[in-house]
């Protein structure tokens, strides 16, 4: 009992409190949301749509946002369990967390492949990673449980289950050792760099999201809420915002050539070869660099108190952003009919845009259906938080 009343003060900081009186900041959900359109919009093959996301303008894409506004929500939802609940109520609702989305993964993975199932095709097999689940599903689903296999845009799920399992020991080195934490994680990824340290999966040993590099980002945006404030000095400062525009430029100029020929031979040898192939899986320096010069204009830029964050266009989003595991899991499931909807009936432009808006409509339908079920909790404002997905936090 004692510990869930009590919290010692920690030694370096804790994480801010509550930004409004819903304990929410805006920017973060409406990023989230915006994340999961874009990660819809660029899992669908092929597709118009993808136009409007970040991976056709630059060197990284909304994967390097969520993962980041994921370390960012941990640290604000389990600081505030850990103020009101202790270290008891930061690890079992961590482990509860960790268990939903472990859940949600095994289920996403049976109902993507009973959905290529019933589509029939076997170019949808291959391409969405489930031939050999529906093959062999035993053995398939055995590697499933133990997160060493997983089907095409369900990758970052496992990602998510080791960061809620973890999250407690690293919440509580970030409150005594943050700089320190910080460095550790940035050697482990750099590790990974040097000698391409992996994740053992199946059947192959490739991982989209490589845990060893990605958690970087996860560990940034739980250090940024909880040490980070010194450094924002730093990061708005006028020459490293004209370093980050700089960057973005650059990267955007390099990405079009890859899209358009007559600027491809614009761009300077070194730096065709430099950014041809840019490693996703292991997070490339140059995609991290590029995230974090989108951050550093973003801080500049946007505001806590955003007038645009009320209108009715955000508010969509941020509602996606609120539901982020559902609407997660909807997005991949929309994404495969998509793809089936292109491969069956028409790949022209009028369907891509269509399967785009549609698919996006049904995102924020459900979000809104979700947001109208969900049991908001009757305690006074200061004694509730959510985490992320917008699972309530409450003093039992």
């Amino acid at each position: 009992m004692h510990d869930r009343i009590h919290t010692s003060k920690p030694s370096v900081g804790e994480p801010p409190p509550d930004f409004n009186a819903s304990g929410r900041d805006l920017r973060i959900d409406a990023c989230r949301g915006i994340a999961l359109w874009c990660i819809f919009l660029d899992h669908v093959p092929d597709n118009v749509g993808s136009w409007l996301t970040l991976k056709n303008y630059g060197f990284s894409d909304a994967a390097e946002v969520f993962m980041f506004m994921s370390g960012v929500t941990c640290a604000l939802a389990y600081g505030r369990a850990r103020r009101y609940e202790g270290w008891n109520g930061v690890i079992s609702r961590s482990l509860r967390r960790g268990w939903y989305i472990y859940a949600a993964f095994l289920l996403l993975t049976l109902a993507y492949a009973i959905m290529v199932y019933l589509a029939g095709g076997d170019d949808l097999a291959d391409a969405s990673n489930t031939r050999v689940l529906l093959e062999d599903p035993g053995a398939t689903l055995a590697h499933a449980v133990i997160l060493q296999y997983r089907p095409v845009n369900a990758d970052v799920l496992p990602i998510f289950v080791l960061l809620h399992l973890l999250f407690a020991p690293l919440l509580w080195l970030l409150l005594r050792w943050p700089n320190a934490t910080l460095a550790t994680s940035f050697a482990l990824y750099v590790l990974v760099q040097v000698f391409g340290w992996m994740v053992p999966a199946w059947p192959s040993s490739h991982w989209a999201f490589n845990p060893l590099a990605w958690q970087f980002l996860v560990v940034l945006g739980a250090w940024w809420m909880i040490a980070g404030k010194p450094a924002q000095r730093l990061i708005t400062s006028r020459a490293v915002l004209v370093a980050a525009v700089l960057y973005l430029l650059v990267a955007l100029f390099i990405a079009l050539s890859w899209h358009i020929k007559p600027l491809e031979a614009m761009v300077p040898e070194m730096f065709a070869k430099l950014f041809h192939q840019l490693d996703k899986s292991n997070l490339d320096p140059a995609r991290l660099l590029h995230f974090l010069a989108i951050g550093i204009v973003a801080v500049r830029l946007i505001p806590r108190d955003w007038q645009a964050l009320r209108t009715p266009a955000l508010r969509s989003v941020i509602r996606c952003g609120q539901y982020s595991l559902p609407i997660y899991c909807l997005g991949v499931l929309l994404a495969c009919g998509s793809h089936m909807a292109l491969l069956e009936i028409s790949d022209g432009i009028a369907m891509q845009i269509a399967v785009s808006v549609g698919g996006i409509l049904v995102m924020i339908a459900a979000a809104t259906l979700l947001n109208s079920i969900t049991i908001k909790p009757a305690r006074p404002p200061h004694l509730s938080a959510t985490i992320p997905d917008g699972v309530p936090i409450a003093r039992q």
